[in-house]
């Protein structure tokens, strides 16, 4: 949502909440005939949001004993071990957008991927080289090789996000007078190191709107906003980097007539995340050393958000990624974790990021987590014993510990064929220099093209969709499979059984031409819907009436579309004035309520294939199920209304409600994937406070036009103001001709409709009234 509409929305509804507490407990009345009385006190919206919070904190905790059922582990032999968890790494490479080929697999050997930039000798180690290599088309990775004068093996060293090569070597290289030079240990051993570097979490490229909007978000946030939209992600992108290494380094083996390189893979912090990833994904790398990082990650959704990876509670802990590197060389270290406190401070126009921060964890903890990674291998030594190693007293543990080096150096395997050959480049251009942005553009820029091409990719995904035969049968039959993956794929699907409805009510409202209730219903295990219902008076005995569901947006409130005697800017009572011309309404509450309160639902949610909306489209359900059952309302007649947040509900729980027999988008329908991931507009999501929009790999499948899609053949409009900010004028009108050609390619076009009027972000009730009056044939 457009951030001024935001704050309007947020004290409008501060100032209706107490108005609402009030009447509610002053008006209090009987419940509607057929339901038990409502008596939950307090406010309702907050107790819908405790029951999801909860719901969530129980499912992640039960996901530890779940992720088993997701592998089929054979033993037999290293070679059907690996074979037996490929489909588990496919899943890991999926979720972490591991998908795209890396131009490293065309390269032959090492020397003719590696740009030698620039050199320098060091004591003892050898010469340092300032480098660069292809990974995807217009992506680099960028760090220092480390090349001794003879080499059998090479290892790749991470430094965590805060820190550059430099300074990683710097710092372990002054550790070598107390014995624990990491980079001396390998070099004496003849191993190369390369030390990438990793996008790092300072603020000073973060700026969205070509410029106009300075954000506080870290590098890293700023990449995974975008990246996420499209199914890729800043952890993704700098695996993809890892292993454009090992491509080349396997094909310089070949070159030199090698079967295999033996290639390491360490990381601290960030780097951490990255090495235990890598080497969970890639049997290549022979050994794997993880500090600062490895844990149990129940606590996922309070870290920084650039590590949010959607779906991984469900198939993987550390313990599950570490098994993927069973029977290689595995070692962690307890250390502490790097000292992040939360985003770079807001300061003047720098603002916007997620909160989120990394707490070192309990070193039992730590050690668990390890012990359960050896249980799900059956404690089955690999080539050496995975190893958990501790420097000096478990509380005081710290990163490249004497005992961790020697480990780690000692796990190496000989190489097959003795020193590798590398060209030697000559030292002419020093390139370190603006690094870190060179990095954060190149990945803004390829996630930049793939929402580009977004739409090729959402036309092959929805290929079998038939709208050529103009039958809207075979487009409800073709479309049925679109649907499952929606609910599946991108809204998440709660896995519980509904529960009986149990409606509970009380009056709140006694207008001279409706009576208004307020209700709770039940969904699953300690969820439940609420709104309020307004009932026209008078309803002839027998008769069927049309309901239309109208949805509020942004810390919104139901009271603000049905309290008799006001006229909110953004809703002007629209219930309400539709229950006095004899609809039945109901306004639900929905749970984008209480800023960052709601936004956790989804942090706590989508490592384990859920989103926010995995609850709002039960609830819908419930909701629809409860409002068909009641004796005045025609169950053939339930149409749904939602401005802006409520808009975007109009766009999901309609196409996966079918009890909704047409939908209206007011304030929200746009081109979407563009407002989500655009660097040019100053309206896109990537600059604002509003981080729960991203959605997983949303531009490759469903944009609004493909929502709607999911909706037809039933009657769909758009109700757009002209000064609306949430988007441009042109961006609606595109979109939304996508949905007419549609509608006119099944032969329907007087079912769709887009209103324009000249207006801000509200409900016009104009056009969209006299929609619903045509639809729902009402009055008769």
């Amino acid at each position: 949502m457009f951030p001024a509409i935001t704050r309007l929305l947020s004290r409008a509804s501060l100032f209706f909440l107490s108005a609402l507490l009030l009447t509610s407990a002053a008006l209090a009345g009987p419940p509607l005939a057929g339901t038990e009385p409502l008596t939950i006190e307090g406010d309702l919206a907050a107790y819908m949001l405790d029951g999801m919070h909860r719901y969530l904190d129980r499912a992640t905790k039960e996901s530890v004993a779940k992720r088993e059922l997701y592998y089929k582990r054979d033993f037999s032999s290293p070679t059907d071990y690996d074979q037996s968890v490929m489909a588990n790494r496919e899943q890991l490479k999926k979720i972490l957008g591991v998908v795209d080929e890396r131009v490293s697999t065309k390269v032959s050997s090492f020397d003719r991927g590696f740009m030698m930039l620039s050199s320098a000798r060091l004591p003892n180690e050898g010469t340092k080289y300032v480098v660069r290599w292809p990974v995807l088309e217009g992506m680099y990775g960028e760090g220092l090789l480390i090349y001794p004068a003879r080499t059998i093996g090479t290892a790749i060293l991470i430094p965590d996000a805060g820190d550059s090569p430099e300074k990683f070597v710097a710092g372990d290289l002054s550790l070598e007078g107390e014995g624990r030079s990491l980079i001396s240990a390998l070099t004496s051993h003849d191993i190369s190191v390369i030390i990438p570097s990793l996008i790092d979490r300072s603020e000073e490229f973060s700026v969205a709107g070509d410029g106009t909007r300075p954000t506080n978000q870290p590098h890293r946030e700023f990449v995974y906003r975008q990246a996420y939209e499209m199914g890729r992600h800043v952890l993704g992108y700098e695996v993809q980097k890892v292993l454009a290494l090992v491509d080349m380094l396997y094909g310089q083996a070949r070159a030199g007539g090698s079967s295999r390189a033996p290639i390491g893979v360490f990381g601290y912090g960030e780097g951490g995340r990255i090495a235990l990833l890598s080497g969970a994904i890639d049997p290549r790398i022979e050994v794997v050393g993880v500090s600062g990082a490895f844990a149990p990650q129940e606590n996922l959704w309070e870290q920084p958000i650039y590590r949010n990876v959607w779906r991984i509670l469900a198939e993987f802990g550390d313990a599950e990624l570490m098994s993927l590197v069973w029977p290689r060389a595995f070692i962690v270290e307890w250390s502490p974790w790097p000292d992040v406190k939360g985003p770079p401070a807001p300061t003047g126009a720098r603002k916007g990021a997620a909160p989120g921060k990394l707490e070192t964890p309990k070193y039992a903890a730590v050690l668990a987590e390890f012990n359960r990674g050896l249980s799900l291998v059956g404690n089955r030594p690999g080539r050496i014993p995975a190893k958990f190693v501790v420097g000096s007293q478990p509380d005081a543990g710290q990163a490249k510990s004497p005992e961790f080096i020697a480990a780690f150096a000692s796990a190496f395997p000989e190489s097959s064929s003795g020193s590798l050959p590398i060209k030697k480049f000559d030292a002419t251009t020093a390139f370190s220099e603006g690094r870190q942005k060179r990095q954060f553009t190149e990945m803004l820029e390829y996630t930049d093209r793939l929402m580009r091409s977004s739409p090729k990719r959402r036309a092959e995904y929805w290929s079998k969709a038939d709208r050529a035969s103009g039958d809207t049968k075979k487009w409800s039959e073709t479309t049925k499979q679109l649907r499952a993956e929606f609910e599946r794929d991108i809204i998440g699907q709660l896995p519980d059984k509904l529960l009986p409805v149990n409606a509970r009510t009380r009056q709140i409202y006694d207008d001279p031409k409706y009576t208004g209730y307020e209700v709770v219903l039940d969904v699953v295990n300690g969820v439940v819907a609420q709104g309020i219902l307004c009932v026209p008076k008078n309803i002839p005995a027998g008769e069927r009436r049309p309901v239309v569901v109208c949805q509020h947006g942004l810390e919104g409130r139901p009271d603000l579309l049905c309290q008799p005697g006001t006229d909110d800017r953004f809703y002007h009572r629209a219930a309400g004035r539709l229950a006095e011309e004899g609809f039945v309404t109901y306004a639900p509450q929905n749970p984008y309520i209480f800023q960052d309160r709601f936004r956790s639902i989804n942090r706590k949610a989508n490592p384990l294939g859920l989103t926010m909306w995995s609850f709002i489209i039960p609830q819908h359900r419930q909701t629809v199920t409860w409002l068909q059952s009641l004796s005045f309302v025609d169950p053939a007649r339930v149409a749904f209304y939602g401005l802006s947040y409520g808009g975007k509900t109009a766009m999901r729980v309609p196409p996966l409600v079918e009890g909704y027999c047409l939908s209206i988008c007011s304030g929200d329908f746009n081109e979407w994937i563009w407002k989500n991931t655009s660097l040019d507009y100053r309206g896109s999501y990537l600059g604002t406070h509003e981080y729960e929009m991203f959605e997983w790999n949303l531009g490759n499948t469903f944009n609004y036009a493909e929502m709607a899609g999911l909706i037809a053949p039933r009657p769909f409009m758009v109700e757009r103001g002209h000064r609306d900010g949430v988007a441009p004028d042109e961006w609606v009108a595109y979109e939304y001709a996508k949905v007419r050609l549609l509608y006119a390619d099944l032969k329907i076009e007087d079912q769709t409709e887009i209103e324009y009027f000249d207006g801000p972000h509200t409900m016009h009730c104009v056009g969209t009234f006299e929609f619903l009056r045509k639809h729902l044939r009402w009055p008769k």
